[in-house]
């Protein structure tokens, strides 16, 4: 975009245009799942999703490409986490530590992605995810990103890219047991000791296979 277009406050935030264009992703997502979870994902068409929106059918495909994404997109955010956090880790912490570390701080602050919240509509959402064959196909392909984004900031390589597609299944199958467990009625507080200790087991196997630097120094912001 033109600099003379989008102007970036002093304040080194988002620009308007930016700061609309994520409202708008935000807005039609929101829509978007709330018409899933009232009647089901797959009794929704996107043409009533657009219809509720207010926008058209095209304009709805230029922010998400598929009716999945709509869903999905709430994870987009954490598509690259792991490899911010290996980026801008300490220094003299090994990139498993660090992430290690914010999995941690993940649980304490009770972060849907981890899987460790009760809160009635991350249930709702969790449970529509989980039960839906097709979004759990495009949320493997966020997490299939993920895994390249934190192999390049291991280093990239072959060693790189298998210790990322290690720590990103642990940090699925934690989230998944977590989430499970919560969804059978447990309450996160109760979960929390035994999401911790199994954190803990997972890291101490992680880096005892493959070192606290797999694939490499990495890469520092």
């Amino acid at each position: 975009m033109a600099e003379s277009t989008v102007r970036t406050p002093a304040g080194g935030g988002p620009g308007l245009r930016e700061r609309k264009k994520r409202q708008t992703y935000r807005t039609l997502s929101d829509t978007a799942i709330s018409l899933f979870l009232e009647r089901g994902f797959d009794r929704v068409s996107v043409a009533e999703v657009a219809a509720a929106a207010e926008v058209s059918k095209p304009t709805l495909f230029r922010y998400f490409p598929t009716k999945e994404d709509l869903v999905v997109h709430r994870f987009a955010d954490h598509r690259d986490e792991a490899a911010r956090v290996v980026a801008g880790r300490p220094a003299g912490v090994g990139p498993l530590t660090a992430l290690h570390r914010h999995f941690l701080d993940g649980l304490d602050r009770r972060d849907p992605v981890t899987g460790l919240s009760d809160e009635p509509s991350v249930l709702a959402f969790h449970r529509l995810l989980y039960g839906t064959p097709s979004l759990l196909a495009r949320l493997h392909g966020h997490q299939a990103a993920a895994e390249g984004a934190l192999a390049e900031a291991l280093g990239g390589g072959v060693g790189a890219r298998l210790a990322a597609g290690q720590v990103v299944a642990v940090l699925r199958v934690l989230a998944e047991d977590n989430w499970r467990r919560v969804d059978a009625g447990e309450s996160a507080d109760d979960v929390l000791p035994d999401a911790v200790a199994a954190a803990e087991v997972a890291f101490r196997q992680l880096i005892g296979g493959l070192g606290d630097e797999p694939g490499g120094e990495g890469r520092r912001a």
